[in-house]
């Protein structure tokens, strides 16, 4: 592993993609580490990602970072909870990378809007700007929302509203009603 000490989750991130790319496994960054690569820094202490990985897929990969000498928590999902699983990896130092098995209602083209970056050498695919910013008005928090404003208003350039709509409205009639709150303010 490259970590050496605690606050290194980004570089823990570097191993644990390593690893989903073996197993041919597709992923996104999220969390507020995509949130800095959209253009906002905000601190954290763990790296988040999505996959689109049944439980089943979960526990074998659980199985596979054991081996290859991560912390492992496997979460199981609520039946009618909005994450389908999760798998916590960690090292000795206590950093974390937390992978989502996948979101209820999530756009399967997700995987194919991330974005491609470079971070230590190393490519890292970030989930794009749209996908982001439903994904925190589906969660729907006061961070979330805080984050997803922020994304809107640190965009570069033109934001897909039709797509982000679209993507809002899988999530159901709260997430599209906060992401207007977003738009507006």
């Amino acid at each position: 592993m490259r970590t050496d000490r605690g606050g290194q989750s980004a570089l823990l991130l570097l191993d644990v993609v390593e690893i989903l790319r073996r197993e041919k496994v597709d992923y996104a960054v999220i969390g507020a580490f995509a949130l800095s690569v959209l253009g906002v820094v905000r601190a954290t202490m763990d790296v988040d990602a999505l996959l689109f990985a049944k439980p089943a897929r979960l526990a074998k990969l659980a199985k596979k970072f054991q081996q290859e000498g991560f912390g492992t928590e496997l979460r199981t999902a609520e039946a009618d909870g909005p994450v389908s699983g999760m798998l916590v990896l960690s090292d000795d130092f206590g950093n974390c990378v937390e992978l989502l098995g996948g979101l209820r209602n999530m756009d399967p083209e997700i995987f194919s809007r991330t974005l491609k970056i470079t971070f230590r050498d190393e490519k890292l695919r970030i989930v794009g700007r749209e996908d982001f910013i439903a994904m925190k008005c589906y969660a729907g928090g006061p961070q979330d929302l805080l984050d997803a404003r922020s994304a809107y208003q640190a965009a570069p350039g033109p934001i897909d509203l039709d797509l982000l709509r679209t993507l809002t409205r899988r999530f159901g009639r709260e997430a599209a009603d906060r992401l207007q709150e977003v738009l507006a303010g």
